[in-house]
This record gives structure tokens, C-alpha cells and sequence, in this order.
């Protein structure tokens, strides 16, 4: 089941990770516990499922595993534009996590697309 476009994604969403954790240790010095807490469950997240659909035990767990990422990645963007247009966090230091969050989003949505066997 693990294919180029997998060991891309699984390398990019654990650097995500760690960017996020980064951030959320931030948040969490200008006591912004629950902001902090929700990115980190759902930045994190997208690499834990990535990691859990290699081991899928069939093409059907693999897709589900990789939509659930999908759906995780697309929280975390939520998360990073409210931090920026809330001014939780400087727009220097989101902007760069927008970013990474629409290319994960992007690269989920072909896996699963390609997993479906849709265009």
C-alpha cells in the first residue's frame, strides 16, 4: 500500500508535527491553552493517521486512515487562520504553517482520490 506519494506525505506531515507542537508551546506561554490544545490534537494527528494507514490492512482501511488525515489537516488550517486573524500569533509565523497545512491537503486529497480510483 505505501507508495512515492505516502513516504512524501508521512515526511511532511511529522516536519508539520513538530512545527506544531512548536507553536502550540508558544501558545501555551501566552497561556492560550485551548488554542494550543486544539492544534496540537489535530496538527498532530495528520501524521499519526498517515503512520496508521501503511499498516492498513486493506485498501479500504488505507483510504479511510488517509481521508481521516485529510479532514485533520483541513481542522489545522482552520486552527492556523483563526490564530493569524485573531493576532493570537504573528502573520510571519503562521503564514508559513497555512502553507504547509494546503500542500498536506493537497497531497492527502490525490492519495485518496487515487486510492478511490477517481480522476
Amino acid at each position: 500500500m505505501v507508495g512515492s506519494g505516502v513516504n512524501v506525505v508521512r515526511d511532511k506531515s511529522y516536519a508539520f508535527a513538530v512545527k506544531i507542537v512548536r507553536l502550540a508551546r508558544m501558545l501555551r506561554r501566552q497561556r492560550e491553552y485551548d488554542l494550543a490544545s486544539q492544534i496540537v490534537r489535530a496538527g498532530t494527528s495528520i501524521g499519526a493517521n498517515v503512520e496508521e494507514a501503511q499498516a492498513g490492512i486493506s485498501r479500504a482501511d488505507f483510504i479511510a486512515k488517509m481521508s481521516i488525515a485529510s479532514k485533520e489537516c483541513r481542522e489545522s488550517h482552520f486552527w492556523l487562520r483563526l490564530l493569524r486573524d485573531t493576532g493570537s500569533v504573528p502573520e510571519e509565523t503562521v503564514q508559513p504553517l497555512i502553507a504547509d497545512a494546503t500542500e498536506l491537503v493537497r497531497i492527502l486529497t490525490a492519495i485518496v482520490k487515487t486510492g478511490q480510483g477517481k480522476p
